[in-house]
């Protein structure tokens, strides 16, 4: 063999040992209002359903907060809320926007990017639309709400022209505020994919993918996409691979028993689309008929993200990138879908806090197809670190739950959510809810197996398991609320 031989083989030798020493990439996708109880109904996610084949799809995720900024916040810091303003949409903007760049990172991916990873954005990340905080009907400004996480952060809001106005679009170029709410809160649109915002998102994300692949260094790559959120909006397409005639109705549809209707909320994100064809209150449950053009409408939204995460996983694995991506699907929170009498988010019953997640490894992880153990978001932050082999820099409240790929066990098994003056607990079998306020009752137990539906507070009949719970409860407790309210 001669020496130009010899070169050309430890040159193939060390590539290959380079290759596979590099740490993974990570793919995060993120998607607006995605819940993960959707049994009633067969959901058309053929590329999540092929996605799952090499993933682990978390059963029992909870998320912290049933609101987008609040919950966002908990992801990226892995810390649960400690003050009421951890509650609201604005807490990133709040602690984050203006903050100088400090020893601590301000999120995971600003410890990436230090790390040595090339860290891009695109769509809505954090709370904003496209991570600049402005108001609704504001120019965009050139303040990023996570002002060092980002080595790019790129967004086309289109004939939108703005990231807000993107996110409330409709078909036609207008969107909620330029329309003054005079809209419905659905629209079957005679547009192709990139007719709608979140089909020039998975655009930008090819395109950046091939300019990822020349890069030599890791990349995370963070996807926002709006939909299912209000509106329920998509191409016409997307509707017409359901019948909407055979779509069920919620299996919860009135106010559980032995609660206050404190515990709920009014809808009124929802009934701020004010040509709805009803409005929806607690006093009483929606039609049928209404309850499944609405679910037709959360269902279409979904297929159409469906079909832009398996452009991206296409590009991914026509990249030669797939295999050393680390991939997640994250819904930021669940959502009601006329359970318990509620159109949206902002309550602490299952619907609004149990949500999708999917993690598919890199090569060194075993594979694992369903994960029941119970697992919250913020825990989302430390598992990623030790599966791209790094310590977390700071004490949060997360813990990894990596060894789950493994099929190795994990002690913790419980979720804590914080919403409308009250802690909740999840259990693998119960949901123990305590409110601080001055309305009856202030404690809220379901039986999960007995009633997987959260109708029946069953409370007042289980002190024994009031008892046995509480103190894990109060564990929970971050000093959001005073521990001694009665």
């Amino acid at each position: 063999m001669t020496k130009k031989h010899l070169f050309l083989a430890f040159s193939i030798v060390l590539f290959t040992s380079c290759q596979k020493e590099r740490p993974p990439n990570i793919l995060f996708i993120s998607v607006d209002d995605f819940r993960r109880d959707l049994a009633e109904d067969v959901i058309y996610t053929p590329h999540l359903d092929e996605l799952s084949n090499d993933a682990s799809v978390f059963t029992n995720h909870y998320v912290q907060v049933p609101t987008c900024g609040a919950s966002r916040q908990a992801l990226l810091t892995g810390m649960r809320p400690i003050s009421r303003k951890h509650l609201k949409n604005s807490i990133t903007a709040e602690t984050l926007a203006e903050k100088e760049e400090g020893d601590l990172p301000e999120t995971f991916i600003h410890h990436l990017r230090r790390n040595g990873y090339y860290t891009v954005g695109i769509g809505k990340i954090s709370h904003s639309a496209d991570g600049l905080v402005y108001g609704y009907e504001e120019k965009p400004s050139s303040k990023r709400e996570l002002p060092h996480s980002w080595s790019e952060l790129v967004f086309n809001p289109g004939k939108w022209k703005t990231g807000w106005n993107a996110f409330f679009a409709y078909a036609n170029g207008e969107n909620r505020q330029s329309m003054k709410k005079q809209v419905k809160p659905y629209e079957a649109g005679d547009v192709n994919d990139e007719g709608y915002p979140d089909g020039l998102s998975t655009k930008l994300a090819l395109d950046k993918l091939k300019e990822l692949k020349s890069r030599e260094q890791p990349f995370f790559l963070g996807l926002g996409f709006f939909k299912p959120h209000l509106p329920f909006n998509s191409p016409k397409k997307y509707w017409d691979l359901y019948d909407q005639e055979t779509i069920n109705v919620t299996r919860s549809p009135n106010i559980p028993e032995n609660i206050n209707p404190k515990s709920l909320q009014r809808s009124g994100e929802f009934n701020q689309y004010q040509l709805g064809d009803e409005f929806a209150s607690l006093e009483k449950p929606v039609s049928d008929q209404y309850s499944r053009k609405l679910r037709h409408g959360y269902y279409a939204s979904i297929s159409y993200i469906d079909a832009q995460i398996g452009l991206v996983i296409e590009e991914l694995k026509a990249s030669g990138l797939y295999e050393n991506t680390i991939i997640v699907v994250w819904g930021d929170h669940g959502w009601h879908l006329g359970d318990q009498r509620v159109w949206g988010k902002h309550t602490l019953f299952d619907n609004a806090l149990r949500s999708q997640l999917i993690i598919k490894p890199a090569n060194s992880f075993t594979k694992k197809q369903e994960i029941q153990t119970i697992v919250e978001s913020v825990d989302i932050y430390p598992t990623l670190m030790e599966m791209c082999g790094l310590t977390s820099p700071l004490e949060i409240h997360g813990e990894s739950f990596a060894p789950l790929f493994n099929n190795e066990s994990s002690p913790k098994n419980v979720a804590y959510s914080y919403f409308n003056n009250g802690i909740s607990l999840r259990t693998p079998q119960y949901r123990l809810t305590k409110y601080f306020r001055e309305e009856l009752p202030k404690i809220e137990l379901y039986d999960h197996k007995d009633d997987p539906f959260e109708t029946k507070n069953i409370a007042e009949n289980r002190p024994d398991l009031i008892k046995q719970l509480s103190p894990i409860l109060e564990e929970g407790n971050t000093g959001l609320y005073e521990s001694n309210s009665k």
